[in-house]
């Protein structure tokens, strides 16, 4: 048997940014806390997700930060309660890392890096006295109700007061977060929602000859429109880039709740893509219309619109020869350039996942119901939102709301 504690007032089971941020929030109290992770080190999606410039969390007014949750917007404004953007930021200068709010309203540490932020906090907190266990795979609970795990050296049982699961979802399993935890509730009578892909790309059945030519092309500038499955029309520009595969990028990834939503309704989904948002479809038409003498339509529309590249090889895509010199058909394609979604790209590769440990399952403090004792926090609960400080805003915020759930357990049951 591994020299590891097999007792622990309060385990927290999972080293990502909820689990670490209960940690933070039980021995700022005074309460043990061991934390047990998978891997080598904690907070490897933390380091990942900062290697383009850590998205911290955003500046956009308190209605519409809570409204980026979707459905799960009343619950969770109650954890922004708690801890909200602001909060976010004077914790991070309260561990010496200043932040700055870009020009999307994006909140960034001034250097834009994730790993001193990340030395600086786990220097706080092994100074407050929290225990850490790596290469500890949680395996469930044996008969007698303790924590089992998988180390190096063996298996290992921890009997706790108290656990904290933050075991993230099932995207980039490679990090840690595998989602094998979901057959494991289940077992014992807690069934999570499915997990599903979110913030991710979409596959669309592109001709070899278009793939070929223009995977890994930017569309800048473009705006996506699409039927809900509510009947509202959804739209949004920005940016996004073709795949071999089909679409991704922060445009698609934006809009990817509500893409995934009509394919999971009617295994499709139709989208439009404006390829000239700028320009009215009165000024394209107008456009394309004039004489263009001995010029290909190609370098035409690039004289005339700017419209070349990627751009045209879509509207081969979509359009046959006839269709191709037909002014009017061409115009309307411009600025409604149809394509149809076929499904998500598989959950290990999107960026979060939806699903997870329904809130209806858990108290005010997290709890799971039918599992007293036992709390749940960050993405492994049913939950999503964009892109943009969104999602580590309210995954550091679960985890305070879930220590202060444990922390008055514990004072209840002479914890």
């Amino acid at each position: 048997m591994p020299a590891a504690h097999a007792t622990a007032q309060v385990a927290i089971v999972g080293g990502g940014p909820a689990g670490l941020m209960a940690a933070e929030r039980l021995s700022g109290q005074g309460i043990a806390v061991d934390l047990y992770d998978s891997k080598a080190s904690v907070g490897r999606k933390f380091l990942l997700a900062g290697k383009g410039g850590l998205n911290l969390t955003h500046s956009e007014a308190r209605v519409a930060f809570v409204g980026r949750y979707r459905e799960r917007s009343t619950e969770i404004s109650r954890w922004l309660d708690e801890f909200d953007a602001t909060a976010l930021r004077n914790w991070c200068e309260g561990l010496g890392v200043a932040t700055f709010v870009g020009s999307s309203g994006r909140v960034f540490p001034t250097d834009m890096k994730a790993a001193p932020l990340l030395r600086a906090w786990l220097t706080r907190l092994r100074a407050a006295g929290v225990r850490f266990h790596m290469r500890h795979r949680w395996t469930g609970w044996d008969e007698a109700g303790r924590l089992c795990f998988d180390t190096p050296e063996g298996p290992d049982t921890v009997a706790a007061t108290a656990t904290l699961l933050a075991l993230g979802g099932a995207s980039w399993p490679q990090l840690g977060s595998d989602g094998r935890w979901v057959d494991t509730l289940a077992a014992r009578g807690v069934t999570p929602a499915p997990l599903r892909a979110t913030n991710c790309g979409f596959d669309l059945a592109w001709s070899p000859h278009f793939s070929e030519r223009h995977a890994g092309q930017p569309l800048k500038n473009v705006r996506i429109a699409f039927t809900g499955i509510d009947g509202t029309r959804i739209e949004r520009s920005g940016e996004c880039l073709v795949s071999a595969h089909g679409l991704e990028g922060s445009l698609i990834y934006a809009l990817s709740a509500g893409l995934r939503e009509c394919i999971e309704r009617d295994g499709r989904v139709k989208i439009d893509i404006d390829l000239l948002p700028a320009l009215d479809a009165q000024k394209v038409l107008d456009e394309v219309s004039r004489p263009r003498g001995a010029r290909s339509l190609s370098s035409h529309l690039n004289s005339r619109l700017g419209v070349s590249g990627v751009r045209i090889g879509l509207l081969h895509e979509v359009l046959d020869r006839a269709a191709m010199n037909d002014m009017k058909q061409l115009a309307r394609t411009l600025k409604a350039l149809p394509l149809t979604l076929l499904r998500t790209r598989p959950v290990e590769e999107a960026i979060s996942t939806a699903g997870g440990v329904r809130l209806e399952d858990l108290d005010a403090g997290l709890m799971l119901k039918a599992l007293p004792g036992v709390f749940c926090a960050g993405e492994m609960l049913d939950w999503e939102a964009p892109t943009g400080g969104y999602l580590l805003t309210a995954t550091m915020a679960s985890g305070r709301v879930a220590a202060d759930g444990i922390a008055a357990w514990l004072a209840g049951h002479g914890g």
